[in-house]
């Protein structure tokens, strides 16, 4: 029996903990990515990095940029290239929304995680603002208040 998506575990293998830090994050969408059969063995040993990546739409098409999967170790001549742009899976109606969402100034698509759901690869990409110094700072600073609040109230009790 397929694992269905409900009862299906997720195995993380690279997440960008930098985009949320660097952007305000508007929507967040779960796509698959088509692959080769040496990057799926390698994304089975765990090694990839999306820290660098960023999403493209080019011809109609969601394109993952920079990712990094490892050769496979036990590959041969007919490997994969490491940083080769991946194609996402989306769907039109999804894809021509976040088009015209793209097209505003300053909206980016950014991954924010890649990961086995059952046995198929997963992205998880979010249309994102870029945040200013001065806001990074201020977020930074209602984190810091927030868990000094949250200390003080828990010796209350």
């Amino acid at each position: 029996m397929a694992d269905t998506p409900d009862k299906a575990e997720r195995r993380l293998l690279a997440e960008n903990r930098r985009a949320r830090h660097d952007f305000e994050l508007l929507e967040v969408l779960e796509c698959g990515i088509e692959l080769r059969g040496t990057e799926v063995k390698s994304l089975r040993q765990g090694r990839a990095s999306i820290a660098e990546s960023f999403a493209l739409l080019r011809d109609g098409e969601l394109w993952l940029i920079q990712a990094h999967v490892p050769e496979y170790s036990h590959g041969n001549i007919q490997n994969h290239l490491p940083t080769r742009d991946r194609r996402l899976l989306v769907h039109k109606r999804e894809l021509r929304r976040w088009d015209e969402a793209v097209r505003e100034k300053g909206i980016t698509i950014v991954p924010l995680a890649l990961y086995f759901l059952g046995s198929r690869v997963k992205v998880q990409v979010a249309l994102a603002k870029g945040r200013k110094l001065h806001d990074k700072r201020e977020r930074e600073r209602e984190k810091s208040d927030q868990r000094d609040i949250d200390r003080a109230m828990s010796r209350r009790r």
